[in-house]
């Protein structure tokens, strides 16, 4: 027999899988395991695609104004504030750098916005109106006006749309900026500057449209003493993805007295709690494939119990206990990983089909996810990342492959003499 059908253990254990159990609560369990691994494991992978949409949303509109990496003085206490030379040395160390496609000078310094009777604290970001295009997507931003007429000397400044809600404000407009300035005694030297409206941006996130204000660089330098502010070059890579790397090469050509921060430095507490909260999702998602996981193990051990007829007369007939232990081996694996397949299949499918499927339930049901009249983002986003895929599936399959262990070791500790006993 072992010869017509090798391997035995193989041969009988899908038989098992194939037959129809007169036990309706066996069969009944065996569906439900296998409908609650399919489910986990397409859950799974449609709520992590979901975040990784997000996530790539979020990382989008951060660096529609942020540049990838910004290279500013590394300690002006000890060595002063770098002079103009060491600026240029610096740019053509990072434009010799790899995957640099852009450098563009930057000065910023915090002020409050003042429009009778409303004000704002704002950050006042000088900007080369030429090169600024290099290393941001400000020009797509902009929904008012242009990026050109920030010219040297006019005063121009280009504001948030909050900012020009809260304010009242539209092209053309005056606005007042206080700057708190110290003098080189230390004394608080506050200064009014009246700007001029020359355009109205907005990309999404309220940190940028409710703070940010952009003017020429020579007219922001001009309102402080040298040094005030943060101040250096902005840098736009090939890949913001691969920013980390990029920087590491970077450093090794700037010359002393730099430094180089990228944007996952800059904003490592949005990604630091994306992290996490996936993390925790994916824990408490993998409870679903756990809970179809024990309903595996409680479908074999019934399965064993019926069987030990079955098993006595495999034994009588010099079947060994580890062949024994196969059948129930490949009838648990059969099932578990039969629901593993299903899920990755259903959750590929809901996952890339996220952007058609969320408008067909929303106007299904009359009813809308994000608002857009509350949330920036109205749509919901999907990447497949198939090494999530992967982690998904292996850690499925070694759930339920560790499920048929017990009811396969039962079964192989199996008695023959006392389960014929009675028969």
């Amino acid at each position: 027999m072992t010869g017509m059908f090798h391997p035995l253990s193989l041969f009988v254990g899908l038989r098992y899988v194939r037959a129809r159990s007169h036990k309706f609560f066996v069969s009944f369990i065996t569906w439900t395991s296998l409908a609650g691994v399919c489910v986990g494991v397409a859950a799974l992978i449609v709520i992590l695609s979901v975040m990784n949409g997000f996530e790539g949303d979020l990382r989008q509109r951060l660096l529609a104004l942020d540049a990838d990496a910004r290279v500013v003085p590394a300690d002006t206490q000890s060595a002063g504030t770098p002079g103009p030379g060491q600026w240029q040395r610096a740019a053509q160390a990072i434009r010799g750098s790899p995957g640099v496609i852009g450098v563009a000078p930057y000065a910023q310094i915090q002020a409050l916005a003042v429009r009778t009777p409303e004000m704002l604290p704002v950050q006042l970001r000088g900007i080369d109106p030429k090169s600024e295009p290099s290393v941001t997507r400000i020009v797509g931003a902009i929904t008012a006006g242009k990026l050109s007429n920030l010219t040297s000397g006019s005063d121009s400044i280009i504001v948030g749309e909050v900012i020009a809600e809260e304010l009242g404000l539209a092209p053309g407009d005056s606005m007042t900026l206080l700057i708190p300035t110290v003098t080189a005694g230390g004394v608080p030297a506050p200064r009014l500057r009246q700007f001029k409206v020359a355009g109205v941006f907005e990309v999404g996130l309220s940190d940028e449209d409710a703070s940010l204000v952009f003017a020429n660089i020579d007219d922001v330098r001009a309102l402080g003493p040298s040094g005030q502010g943060d101040q250096g070059l902005r840098v736009r890579y090939r890949d913001a993805l691969d920013a980390p790397a990029f920087t590491a090469g970077m450093r090794t050509r700037l010359p002393r007295g730099f430094q180089v921060i990228d944007w996952t430095q800059d904003n490592a507490d949005y990604f630091r709690a994306i992290r996490i909260e996936k993390t925790m999702m994916s824990l408490i998602l993998l409870l679903i494939v756990a809970v179809a996981a024990f309903n595996i193990v409680a479908m074999l051990v019934m399965v064993v119990t019926d069987k030990r007829t079955d098993i006595a007369i495999l034994r009588t007939f010099g079947a060994s206990p580890r062949r024994v232990m196969g059948v129930f081996l490949t009838q648990g694996l059969v099932i578990g990983w039969l629901g593993v397949a299903l899920g990755v299949a259903l959750g590929l499918a809901l996952a890339f089909h996220v952007d058609t499927i969320v408008p067909f339930l929303q106007n299904t049901f009359g009813f809308q996810i994000f608002s857009s009249s509350i949330y920036y983002i109205t749509t919901v986003p999907s990447i497949v990342r198939w090494s999530n895929v992967v982690a998904i599936s292996v850690a499925a399959l070694v759930l339920t492959g560790a499920a048929t262990v017990y009811p396969a070791v039962r079964a192989s500790r199996t008695a023959p003499a006392e389960a014929l006993r009675y028969e």
